[in-house]
């Protein structure tokens, strides 16, 4: 009988955890916030609202493009996760700036972008813009450019077409920076059905100094002060009437 109540306790005793109790095991310690350096956490808690889940379908441009990624180096991504973009919807996410991730989770960021969604081989031979314009764009040389690469789809003044709705609307324009236009003049936004720089006119993509004419036309058509409309109509640069 003593042997057998003695078996038992062994039994029951090897079973149980004799630390104190309430205490956590080692492995169920939560990680200090700026100590997550896992991409997926990271990304998921900092970039999905805008760039969408998976890299694309948010309200932001897409992250998971191969032709954004072969436009953009990590030294750009880099600066603008870090630093964000002054007077628009891109804030700034490094402690340095504000924000509140470290320079290691930054630097997992962009890894985690390039390594994940970036497809060299499907942009080889593409000669893609510069991604920063190589100088100011003309307006009025813009209107033209307007008028053959983006009218079908956004309408003759910009206001909105029966494919697309207006590029021109004051509360998008002081949302946006010039550099933002470009990009998306560039790349397009697929998810959206927006060609990128060499699908709006057939056989003829959109040169260097047409991107940055098109995007000073647009620029030119941002209200002075955001919010606040002009006391009187006026024509946008180049209008056609």
């Amino acid at each position: 009988m003593r042997a057998g109540l003695a078996a038992a306790l062994t039994v029951v005793a090897s079973g149980c955890d004799i630390r104190a109790p309430g205490r956590p095991a080692p492995d169920s310690q939560v990680p200090r916030p700026d100590k997550v350096t896992s991409f997926d956490m990271l990304y998921a808690a900092n970039c999905a609202g805008c760039h969408g889940p998976e890299g694309k379908g948010g309200a932001a441009m897409a992250l998971r493009d191969p032709l954004y990624l072969a436009l953009a180096d990590d030294a750009t991504i880099r600066r603008v996760v870090s630093q964000g973009v002054p007077g628009t919807a891109m804030p700034a996410f490094a402690q340095s700036a504000g924000g509140m991730l470290t320079d290691e989770q930054v630097e997992a960021i962009v890894a985690g972008i390039r390594t994940r969604w970036a497809k060299p081989n499907a942009v080889q031979g593409v000669e893609l813009p510069p991604y920063a314009a190589r100088a100011a764009g003309d307006a009025k040389r813009g209107s033209s450019v307007y008028a053959a690469y983006c009218s079908s789809c956004h309408g003759a003044n910009g206001r909105g077409g029966g494919r697309a709705s207006s590029i021109v609307e004051g509360s998008f324009l002081a949302l946006v920076s010039n550099q933002s236009l470009r990009t998306t003049v560039i790349v397009g936004r697929p998810e959206l059905g927006a060609p990128d720089f060499r699908g709006n006119v057939p056989g003829k993509p959109m040169s260097p100094d047409e991107v940055s004419d098109v995007v000073a036309w647009l620029a030119a058509q941002r209200p002075e002060v955001a919010g606040q409309p002009y006391p009187a109509p006026r024509a946008a640069v180049g209008e056609r009437r």
